[in-house]
């Protein structure tokens, strides 16, 4: 019992479920949800999390992933992975980000920035939550490979250094936000990493007060937790530009492969434009926090 306390899975799952919906059918219209994301344009807000090593699930691996997002008019994310494998996924698919590892030699960096940019990568972005252990402050190792706590300084030359929107995974408070709005991040996406940050405030509930501290000048994308387009739609609510999914994804891909994903985000969607036409909302830019009721409100300590 002990061991669970604290995830912050389950304490975002229970935060999701606490949202209501308030109903708005009449007038309403066929909404639609086309998405703009730096430029390029997909059929959703709904993208996939920045998986890694799905080999062992599909042959294909991440890029049978991106595959798949592209037919539902999707944005993918990716993770881990080799330069071979980055070149084909940003093939495959139709609009892709590369998250990078906060590894601790920046050559290891620069090079995955430097080849995502030659593939044609839609955006970069580095998931700075990675850097240190759960359990305490001590830089991680993933996968044999040496982290690194990254300094604003070094930040903000990896946001210089690429022509490339940049993205910071992993920012969790105003404070992080504004942050990154000052060091020249182009977007966040709000991530606890499954739980590396323990009693983390969920993503969602963070939404509105982040949104107000930033304006337009960052886009918001929340991950983790996200299961259906109910799901999706809450968040869209709250201040999010786009959502991204991972889990949803895992079984229907080592089933079918980019079909199984493109089925499961296509389903999501279908869900999403449920709730839209039944609260009255058009399209994306005319979603409205005040359609969403929380029974149990989370207090900020003043």
């Amino acid at each position: 019992m002990a061991e669970n306390r604290g995830n912050s899975i389950e304490i975002a799952r229970k935060y999701m479920d606490s949202l209501y919906v308030e109903g708005r059918i009449v007038g309403s219209v066929h909404p639609n949800t086309t998405f703009h994301l730096f430029e390029k344009t997909f059929q959703t807000p709904i993208m996939t999390g920045a998986l890694s090593h799905l080999n062992r699930i599909h042959p294909g691996g991440v890029a049978e992933m991106t595959r798949g997002a592209a037919l539902a008019g999707a944005c993918a994310q990716i993770g881990m992975g080799d330069i071979a494998e980055l070149e084909r996924s940003v093939r495959m698919g139709d609009g892709v980000i590369k998250i990078i590892k906060p590894y601790k030699d920046t050559d290891a960096i620069l090079s995955r920035i430097e080849a995502a940019e030659k593939a044609g990568a839609l955006a970069v972005g580095m998931d700075l939550e990675h850097a240190v252990n759960t359990e305490d402050d001590e830089d991680s190792v993933v996968l044999d490979q040496q982290m690194e706590l990254k300094s604003l300084a070094q930040i903000s030359e990896l946001v210089q250094f690429t022509h490339l929107p940049f993205i910071v995974k992993g920012a969790m408070s105003v404070q992080d936000a504004i942050r990154c709005r000052d060091l020249g991040v182009k977007g966040l996406i709000l991530s606890h990493h499954n739980s590396l940050l323990k009693w983390a405030v969920p993503p969602c509930a963070l939404l509105s007060g982040i949104r107000k501290a930033v304006g337009n000048d960052l886009i918001l994308i929340v991950d983790g937790g996200i299961e259906d387009g109910t799901d999706a739609y809450k968040a869209l609510a709250l201040g999010a530009d786009a959502v991204s999914v991972g889990r949803p994804l895992m079984g229907p891909l080592g089933e079918k492969g980019a079909e199984g994903v493109q089925q499961v985000l296509e389903q999501m969607t279908r869900g999403l434009k449920g709730m839209m036409v039944r609260t009255g909302v058009s399209d994306l830019d005319h979603m409205d926090p005040t359609v969403i009721w929380q029974t149990q409100p989370i207090q900020q300590k003043s």
